[in-house]
C-alpha cells in the first residue's frame, strides 16, 4: 500500500515536471484518445472493480500509450501504466512496460527516465526474490541520480539499496547506504518521509546488531520526522516506529517499557483499518511482552486473535513468529504436547518458505521444547547456521563486484563516446581514483574475510571439542563399567578363588594316595583359573587407554551415516597405532572437513560404485587416501571446483602436500600428506 502510493506520488510529480516542458505544445488540443487514456488510468485503479476487470484497462491504456510518438510526456505516461500493472501485481507485464520506457528513454537521452527505470527494474527483480539483479539496478539508478544531482530520488534509490542489503545480511553495506542517503538529503526539503525511512531502517539495523542505545536514538529521530502533510497518515509511521522501539525494548529484556510502547501503537487512529498486518504484528509482540512479565490476563487469546488475521492475510512471515511465541508460552506453562506441536508447524512452514533465519529459529526452540531429540535439531543448526554465514558473506561480496563491474562497464562506455582530450583526461583520473578507493576497500575486505577466518576456526575447534566432549561421555562410562568389573573379578572372584586354596592346602594333612591326587589336581586348576582372570582384568584396563581416541569414533560415524544413504561400497581403514591424542584440533577438524568434502563431491559427481579410504602413518607423515571409481575428469585444467579448492586450502594450512589424479573414465585419486612432527602438542 504504501510502496503503491508512494510511486503515485513520483508519478504526479513527473508529470507536472515534464508537462512544463510542452509550453510550445498545443494546450488547447485535448482529443478523444487523452480522455480515455485518463478514464483508463481511473478505471485501472478502482478497487471496487475485479482484478480482471482492472487489468483490461491497464492493458487498453498501453496500447493507446504505446501508438504515441516518444516524448517526455508520453514516457510518464509509460510509467503510469507500470503503476498500474505493480497494482495489479502482473509482475511479468510491469517488467516488459519497464523495459521499453528504459529503451525509449536511451534512444532519447533522458537521463532522469532511464534513473527511474533502473529504480523500477530494482522494485521488480526484488519482489522477485533476486537480490543480485535487483543490486545492480539500484546501483544504476543511485549513480544516474548522482550524476544529475537529484538528491532527493537519489535518497529514495539508496534507502531500497539499504534495505535490499539489510535483508541479505550485508549489515555494513546496509549502514554505508542509509548514512550516505541521510548526507545527500541533508540540504532537502520537503523529504520527511526519506528522513523516516532511513532513520527507522537504522534502528532496525543497530537492534540486530545489538547496539540498543544507537537504535532507539535513531527510532526517536524517526518519530521526530513524520509530518502528516508529508507523510499520509494512513501509512501509521506512529504505530510503526512505536512497534519497532517496542520491539527494541523486548530484545533488551525490558519488557515492562517494551508492553507500553506496544499499547501505544494499538491506540493509533484506524490502525486496524488501515494497516491490518501491523495491528497483527503489535498485537502479537503485545502478548508476547506480557508473557514475559508473567501476566496471564488476555492470553493466551491474544496470541490466537493475532495468528487469525495474519492466517486469513497469508501472512507466512507473522505466522512463524506466532507460533513461535505459542510454543515459548505453553513450554513455560507445561503444555509441552501444544509446545512441541507450534513449534514443529513452524518448522513445517519455515522450511515452505525455505527462509533460513525462521528454520534455525524453529530449530533452537524444538531443541529446548523436546530434548530426547535436541541433538538431531542441535546438528542440523549448525549445519545450517554454516551455510547461512557462507550465503551471506557470498551475497555480500556479489554485491560489491557488482558495483565494481558496474562502474567499469560504465567507464569502457564513456571511453567510447567522449572526444575531448581533456574529458577523457578528467575521466581517467576519476577512474585511478575510483581504483584505489575500490583497493582500498578490497583491503578492508581481505581483512575482514581473514577475521571471518580466524573466528570459523575457533567455531570450528568449539565444535568438534562439543563432538568430543560427547563421545567422551559415552567412552568413559563404557571404561567405567569395564573398570568395575575388573575390579570385581580380581577382588571378588580371586579372593574367594584364594580362600578355597587355601583350604584345600588343609589337605596336605591327609597323606593317602587319592587326598593328594586330588590336592594336586585343584590347586593346579584354580591356577589357571587365577592367571585367566588376571588377563581378562589386564585387558580391560589396557583397553581403557584405547577408547582415548575419540577422533576415530567420529570419523566412524561418518563413514557408517554414508553407508546409509549412498548405494556406494565405502571400504575405510584408519591406521590403529596413530596417537590422535597427541595432535591439535585443528588438524583432525581439517581432517575431517576434507574427507568430509571428498564424499560429498563422489557423491555428486562422480557416480562411483566403490570408494576407498585408508589413513594411516608413514615415515613420521599422517597419509590420507581417498579414491573411487567413478567417472572422473581432468585434473589438468588450471579452474578447480570450489570443493577441491577447498581441500587444498585445508591441506595448506595443516602444512601438508595435496595430490589428486584423475581422468575421465579412470575414477580418482586424492593424496594428502601431512607433517605429524609439525603437530605435536607442546609438553
Amino acid at each position: 500500500m504504501r510502496k503503491n502510493q508512494f510511486i503515485s506520488v513520483v508519478f504526479l510529480v513527473l508529470f507536472v515536471f515534464f508537462g512544463c516542458t510542452k509550453k510550445n505544445s498545443d494546450n488547447n488540443k485535448v482529443n478523444s484518445s487523452e480522455d480515455s487514456l485518463s478514464t483508463y488510468f481511473s478505471l485501472a485503479n478502482d478497487l471496487s472493480l475485479s482484478l480482471e476487470n482492472r487489468k483490461e484497462n491497464v492493458q487498453k491504456a498501453f496500447e493507446i500509450v504505446v501508438a504515441q510518438e516518444n516524448d517526455s510526456l508520453n514516457r510518464v505516461n509509460l510509467f503510469r501504466v507500470a503503476n498500474r500493472y505493480y497494482n495489479i501485481n502482473d509482475q511479468k507485464d510491469y517488467s516488459k512496460t519497464v523495459q521499453l520506457v528504459l529503451g525509449n528513454s536511451i534512444r532519447a537521452k533522458d537521463s532522469l527516465s532511464i534513473g527511474k527505470a533502473y529504480s523500477y527494474l530494482g522494485d521488480y527483480y526484488e519482489s522477485k526474490g533476486v537480490p543480485d539483479s535487483a543490486f545492480m539496478f539500484y546501483y544504476k539508478a543511485e549513480k544516474v541520480y548522482d550524476n544529475l544531482h537529484q538528491y532527493s530520488s537519489l535518497g529514495k534509490t539508496l534507502i531500497n539499496k539499504a534495505t535490499l542489503q539489510y535483508k541479505a545480511g550485508d549489515f555494513s553495506g546496509s549502514e554505508n547506504s542509509i548514512i550516505r542517503a541521510l548526507r545527500v538529503i541533508k540540504e532537502e526539503k520537503k523529504v520527511n518521509n526519506i528522513l523516516y525511512d532511513a532513520n527507522n531502517l537504522l534502528g532496525i539495523l543497530y537492534v540486530e546488531l545489538g547496539e540498543y542505545d544507537n537504535a532507539l536514538s535513531y527510532h526517536n529521530k524517526a518519530l521526530a520526522a513524520i509530518e502528516d502533510d508529508v507523510i499520509p497518515e494512513q501509512f501509521q509511521s506512529r504505530a510503526t516506529s512505536y512497534n519497532n522501539i517496542g520491539y527494541l525494548y523486548l530484545n533488551a529484556h525490558n519488557y515492562a517499557l517494551a508492553k507500553s510502547y506496544f499499547q501505544k501503537g494499538l491506540l493509533q487512529k484506524n490502525l486496524i483499518i488501515q494497516k491490518t498486518p501491523l495491528y497483527a504484528m503489535i498485537l502479537d509482540n503485545l502478548a508476547y511482552a506480557k508473557f514475559k512479565l508473567n501476566e496471564t490476563e488476555g492470553l493466551p487469546d491474544l496470541f490466537y486473535q493475532s495468528l487469525k488475521m495474519r492466517d486469513s492475510l497469508n501472512l507466512t512471515a507473522g505466522i512463524f513468529i506466532n507460533k513461535i511465541h505459542l510454543s515459548e508460552y505453553f513450554a513455560s506453562n507445561k503444555d509441552s504436547v501444544k509446545a512441541v506441536q507450534y513449534s514443529k508447524e513452524a518448522l513445517l512452514l519455515s522450511r515452505s518458505t525455505n527462509i533460513s533465519r525462521d528454520i534455525l529459529v524453529a530449530l533452537k526452540e524444538l531443541a529446548v521444547v523436546e530434548p530426547k531429540n535436541a541433538t538431531i535439531y542441535n546438528k542440523e543448526y549448525i549445519h545450517i547456521n554454516e551455510e547461512l554465514q557462507k550465503e551471506e558473506r557470498s551475497m555480500g561480496e556479489k554485491f560489491s563486484r557488482i558495483e565494481y563491474e558496474t562502474d567499469v562497464i560504465k567507464g569502457e562506455n564513456s571511453d567510447l563516446t567522449t572526444q575531448n582530450r581533456n574529458l577523457v583526461y578528467v575521466f581517467s583520473f576519476i577512474t585511478i581514483l575510483g581504483l584505489l578507493t575500490y583497493i582500498i576497500k578490497a583491503q578492508k575486505t581481505k581483512n575482514k574475510v581473514l577475521l571471518y577466518k580466524q573466528q570459523q576456526q575457533k567455531a570450528n575447534e568449539d565444535i568438534y571439542n562439543l563432538m568430543i566432549s560427547q563421545q567422551n561421555t559415552i567412552e568413559t562410562n563404557r571404561v567405567e563399567e569395564k573398570r568395575r568389573v575388573a575390579q570385581e573379578l580380581h577382588d571378588g572372584v580371586l579372593g574367594r578363588m584364594f580362600g578355597v586354596r587355601m583350604n584345600l592346602d588343609g589337605l596336605n594333612g591327609f597323606q593317602d594316595e587319592m587326598a593328594v591326587q586330588q590336592r594336586s589336581s585343584y590347586l593346579s586348576e584354580l591356577k589357571n583359573i587365577e592367571q585367566d582372570i588376571r588377563e581378562i582384568s589386564h585387558d580391560l584396563n589396557r583397553e581403557k587407554s584405547e577408547l582415548i581416541n575419540n577422533f576415530v569414533a567420529i570419523v566412524d560415524n561418518l563413514f557408517e551415516e554414508q553407508r546409509k544413504t549412498y548405494p556406494s561400497k565405502l571400504v575405510s581403514n584408519i591406521d590403529s597405532t596413530i596417537k590422535w591424542e597427541l595432535l591439535v584440533n585443528s588438524v583432525k577438524i581439517n581432517l575431517y572437513r576434507i574427507i568430509q568434502e571428498s564424499l560429498q563431491n563422489i557423491n555428486k559427481y562422480a557416480n562411483a560404485n566403490t570408494i576407498k579410504i585408508e589413513l594411516k602413518k608413514k615415515d613420521g607423515n599422517l597419509s590420507l587416501v581417498i579414491s573411487d571409481n567413478g567417472i572422473g575428469f581432468n585434473s589438468k585444467i588450471k579452474n578447480k571446483g570450489i570443493g577441491i579448492q577447498n581441500m587444498l586450502s585445508r591441506t595448506k594450512e595443516c602444512h601438508g602436500e595435496f595430490h589428486i589424479k584423475s581422468k575421465k573414465g579412470d575414477g580418482t585419486i586424492i593424496t594428502i600428506i601431512i607433517p605429524i612432527e609439525q603437530k605435536l602438542i607442546p609438553t
